[in-house]
């Protein structure tokens, strides 16, 4: 038994260290026209995509994944972001490794390979809805990510997405919930004879106090919203609520008309740690070891996220009529799962319905099927691929 293991976990490790050697690695492209109209990064330097171009069957159908990366919700936190890769595109890399949903490997992205493939970068801090025009001469930061959606989508569509057959806008973790935010805006860029669809990988995020039942996660919303003027920028928003609460697709997402797939895990390690448990509701640190691993925790903060996962469930009835959507919610502790190979498609991926991620997805992009399935609670799920980081970012 214990050769049969390590034979099967020597396989795997092989498997990725080949999966990683083969990665396509893609030049950027910055947006200098984007200047011009003020659309640029929290630095004001112009916006950035790495595109890696379709091919036969594909060369008409485009792919969009939106960088993840957190927000910023004040003065302080945005200085912090401005002179990195999250805040100004002369800090980012030049070239990136195309992986999981933006491989060029039929064998390990099956429907998407050989499509035009577009990682946006993301360097504006909220989920590309700010829009502030006047910039501070002493901090030189710029609000202007709702802006930089538009030039980057302009920029795309004179690329020869104007062309496009098939269109999927996809993200993880504030990138998944920029593209619930941008699903309609999306589908209004492209052709109206387009297959246009949206997925969100980890971008589901709710509503809900911490452990000591603080407000935590809607003050942060609402303090994202205010120092990026999104507020106008909001689709779907009530004008009865708190713009904040527009961040949170529970409220908003029931109104997205264009057809929206959501990948989430009910324990989603990014919520758990700074919903759930923020640091400022454990200052004794008391979850440590259980927001690493989630075999770590005690009886009574198992029960804790176990009453999370309901929360989490009960958020999705938000989404309205299902008829439409695509669901793959299952009971892993990870953040994103689209974007490594491990976690989209290979022979050990993350089931559910005796089905990979990867196969759901494609099959409901495709219309071959519905794909509408929530897991069993933690532990039931063998497949899962648990991430024990603690340096998950949004």
């Amino acid at each position: 038994m214990l050769n049969a293991t390590f034979y099967a976990w020597t396989c795997t490790f092989t498997v990725l260290i080949l999966l990683k050697a083969k990665a396509e690695l893609v030049n950027i492209t910055y947006v200098e026209s984007a200047v011009a109209t003020g659309a640029v990064c929290l630095d004001g330097s112009p916006p950035a995509y790495h595109l890696s171009r379709g091919s036969a069957s594909g060369v008409n159908s485009w792919l969009v994944q939106i960088e993840g990366g957190g927000w910023c919700s004040d003065l302080t936190t945005c200085l912090a972001r401005k002179n990195t890769r999250l805040g100004s595109s002369k800090q980012m890399a030049t070239q990136l490794a195309f992986s999981g949903i933006l491989s060029n490997s039929k064998a390990f992205n099956p429907d998407f390979y050989n499509w035009n493939r577009v990682k946006l970068r993301y360097c504006d801090g909220s989920s590309f809805t700010g829009d502030i025009e006047k910039v501070d001469p002493v901090t030189n930061l710029h609000y202007r990510g709702a802006r930089v959606w538009r030039a980057v989508m302009e920029d795309l569509l004179a690329q020869g997405m104007s062309e496009a057959e098939n269109a999927l806008l996809s993200g993880c973790s504030a990138g998944g919930l920029a593209s619930i935010l941008h699903c309609d805006s999306f589908r209004n860029f492209l052709p109206t004879s387009a297959k246009v669809k949206c997925l969100s990988d980890a971008g589901y995020f709710i509503n809900v106090k911490d452990i000591n039942g603080t407000e935590h996660i809607k003050t942060f919303y609402n303090d994202v919203v205010t120092t990026h003027g999104s507020e106008k920028n909001l689709p779907h928003c009530s004008s009865t609520m708190e713009p904040g609460l527009c961040f949170f697709p529970q409220y908003m997402a029931q109104g997205v008309e264009t057809q929206l797939f959501l990948l989430n895990a009910a324990y989603d390690t990014w919520q758990i740690r700074n919903i759930l448990v923020p640091g400022s509701a454990d200052p004794q640190g008391n979850w440590k070891a259980c927001k690493l691993d989630i075999k770590l925790c005690s009886p009574a903060q198992l029960e804790i996220i176990q009453g999370y996962r309901m929360d989490f469930l009960d958020a999705l009835n938000g989404l309205g009529n299902l008829s439409s959507r695509g669901l793959f919610i299952n009971s892993c502790y990870i953040h994103c799962q689209s974007e490594t190979q491990e976690t989209w498609f290979t022979v050990d991926s993350p089931m559910l319905n005796k089905t990979r991620i990867a196969t759901a997805v494609g099959d409901w992009f495709y219309d071959r099927r519905p794909f509408v399935n929530i897991d069993c609670p933690y532990p039931c799920d063998s497949t899962c691929h648990n991430n024990a980081s603690p340096d998950d970012q949004a």
